[in-house]
């Protein structure tokens, strides 16, 4: 096995210029440099990763805690956090809670174990206060993304879910809607929460009375509950159109719509916030308040390596990026006649 003491008797070093050509230490000629790198390279010799973060007191390894890898949003947004930490010299640890605060603790203990250098942060909701404060408690940084939590100061990504509701209303109500439902998160999401503002800002801004019949709440997985969905287009004023917390309980929405023998948009119209894969072969492709989500993950990792590296602002920064209305085909005017 190649050693630096290999490396320094070929390349005529101390050990000690060895390490700290490898650790990029200390001042060395560019010229030394050059001819140890060589040397390094033709034994074709492979740093001890251990060694080199004791030295450095990093590990070149960071964390993103998601919570639901099935859903295209986050999916898209892992893409963007491994790019940019694999441009900046980084390799990254994934880890999916499936919005579950036991199964995110669990996450956080480990990583806690495996020594990251720092964390991207989806958290499940409110309850992972505990769960952030421990990493507060141990140093590690962290940046959190798409869901702000109460009683934590830290560097957060995070999209315009009010306003991108505001302007699914707002469409919904120009095409003729005036019953229109809302299927939303847990009121333990801040996402969920802020969709619901914009949602109920859209009903004041037309002039529509808000039904709290009219609100189903589930979690930001797959709807199943047709028993709540059944009771509400049963009604003798049932809802028109239908606003989805996310894409996944859009499509499940749908699901559920068309087993009753619905179409949509023909009979009631969907739309969501976060788009879907444009290869989704899903039919009506939704109309959606699309979220950058491969810009959440590069921007927010970027973030948190220059928290790291002691080169982003003393104050913790926040970040919102907007939202895009991107009109398809679940939406359309009412029918004037009833079902």
């Amino acid at each position: 096995m190649i050693t630096i003491y290999d490396i320094a008797k070929k390349a005529n070093v101390s050990a000690m210029t060895v390490s700290k050509v490898i650790n990029q230490t200390g001042r060395i000629s560019s010229a030394t440099r050059e001819r140890v790198q060589q040397v390094i390279d033709e034994l074709g010799y492979i740093p001890n990763s251990n060694a080199r973060s004791l030295v450095l007191q990093r590990t070149g390894i960071l964390s993103l805690l998601i919570t639901d890898i099935t859903n295209p949003f986050y999916t898209t947004l892992a893409r963007g956090a491994e790019d940019a930490a694999h441009e900046r010299g980084y390799r990254l640890l994934f880890a999916n809670s499936d919005e579950d605060y036991g199964k995110e603790k669990s996450y956080v203990e480990a990583l806690l174990s495996t020594r990251v250098d720092g964390v991207l942060f989806a958290p499940a909701g409110d309850r992972s206060l505990d769960h952030l404060q421990q990493l507060q408690a141990r140093s590690i940084p962290f940046v959190i993304l798409d869901r702000t939590v109460p009683g934590i100061t830290s560097d957060v990504i995070a999209g315009d879910s009010r306003e991108g509701a505001l302007q699914l209303m707002r469409y919904l109500v120009k095409l003729g809607h005036r019953r229109i439902a809302l299927v939303n998160g847990s009121p333990d999401v801040s996402t969920a929460r802020l969709r619901e503002q914009g949602y109920m800002e859209g009903l004041q801004e037309a002039g529509l009375d808000a039904d709290p019949s009219f609100v189903l709440r589930t979690d930001y997985r797959e709807f199943r509950d047709e028993q709540a969905l059944h009771s509400l287009l049963d009604g003798p004023d049932g809802p028109t159109a239908i606003f989805a917390a996310n894409n996944l309980v859009a499509i499940g929405v749908i699901r559920i719509l068309r087993k009753k023998g619905l179409a949509v948009p023909d009979d009631v119209s969907v739309v969501c916030f976060d788009d879907l894969d444009a290869a989704s072969a899903f039919d009506p492709f939704l109309t959606v308040a699309a979220q950058p989500a491969y810009e959440f993950g590069a921007r927010g990792m970027r973030m948190l390596i220059d928290r790291i590296e002691d080169k982003a602002p003393a104050e913790p920064q926040t970040v919102i990026l907007p939202s895009e209305l991107r009109i398809r085909a679940s939406a359309t005017s009412p029918r004037s006649a009833p079902w």
